[in-house]
């Protein structure tokens, strides 16, 4: 058997240094045992690579530190324990530069690195199909619930959207949905034939069942004839997805996702895209053309004969 390679403890300056700082921070910002034990681990690394380059954790320059994310990198650690190094050495550089250890912090202007941003859960356009079937009609809470489903997917609606939407902002005859978005901007969404007439059905023979004689001003309403909840529709999304046999995880937003996702899979323009999600700025659009390329490599993989 290989012998285990033998590793130098750490100098006892840089070991007493890491620990005030870490006493430090801990009376300072009380942050959790984990937190501070994954800083230890950053800053022991650091010092066992400084080993015969430097004297020490403060002897240290800004290059230095910038080769040791390098090195860090090319082992193969990835964006976010990188980013969690670089907010250790900040912390650390700048404790030293507070304490009168050091006359200038080597940490300054230190890039972390891009974490880029998680694609957006989505799903299959067969995923949606069941969602959309699994709530039982011939019920009035199944007919309210297939009419939000539908209108959801149909319109890209974000939930608070949908649960405060109010009969006055709904044009059945257009076809239409007048949204008020983030910053007070109005939207026009189409509904499309489907969701127009699920919720047409809706308002015709689930609606006043559940009112019972009272008012709303909101379209959806619970069995009591009041307003539906972000949080009693997300229950409502969760209980049919189980229903549905979808074991992915899911988020309120997953149906708006699948919305813009399946939009583009079918070559909408992204500028149309944007309009309808109410997106103040493209970029933040763009994230749906990585899910849609990411849909088709896995498609060619699974299908393509040389895949």
């Amino acid at each position: 058997m290989k012998p285990a390679a033998h590793v130098k403890p750490i100098s006892p300056a840089d070991l007493g240094i890491i620990e005030r700082f870490l006493d430090a921070l801990w009376m300072e910002r009380g942050l959790s045992a984990n937190t501070l034990a994954a800083y230890r681990r950053d800053l022991e690394g650091l010092s066992h690579w400084l080993d015969g380059k430097r004297s020490g954790l403060t002897g240290i320059q800004r290059g230095d530190l910038e080769s040791y994310l390098s090195h860090r990198t090319k082992q193969g650690a990835k964006a976010s324990s990188a980013a969690r190094l670089v907010s250790a050495l900040r912390r650390f550089y700048r404790y030293l530069a507070r304490e009168g250890v050091l006359t200038e912090d080597p940490s300054d202007r230190l890039d972390s690195p891009s974490l880029g941003r998680p694609l957006p859960e989505t799903l299959t356009e067969a995923d949606v199909e069941a969602l959309l079937t699994a709530p039982v009609v011939d019920t009035p809470l199944g007919l309210r619930d297939r009419a939000m489903l539908e209108l959801l997917y149909a319109t890209g609606l974000r939930v608070s959207e949908l649960v405060t939407l109010k009969n006055a902002q709904v044009n059945e005859r257009q076809g239409v949905v007048r949204i008020l978005g983030k910053g007070g901007k109005v939207r026009l969404v189409p509904m499309g034939e489907e969701a127009d007439e699920w919720l047409a059905r809706y308002q015709r023979e689930s609606r006043p069942t559940l009112l019972r004689g009272t008012q709303c001003e909101q379209v959806f309403v619970t069995q009591r004839g009041e307003a539906m909840t972000r949080q009693a529709f997300w229950y409502v999304i969760k209980r049919h997805a189980r229903r549905a046999g979808i074991t992915k995880a899911l988020s309120p937003h997953t149906l708006r996702h699948s919305f813009a996702t399946h939009l583009l899979n079918h070559g909408a323009d992204l500028r149309v895209v944007q309009m309808l999600l109410g997106h103040s700025d493209l970029s933040t659009t763009q994230i749906y053309t990585h899910v849609a390329n990411e849909r088709f490599k896995q498609l060619h993989a699974e299908h393509h004969p040389r895949g």
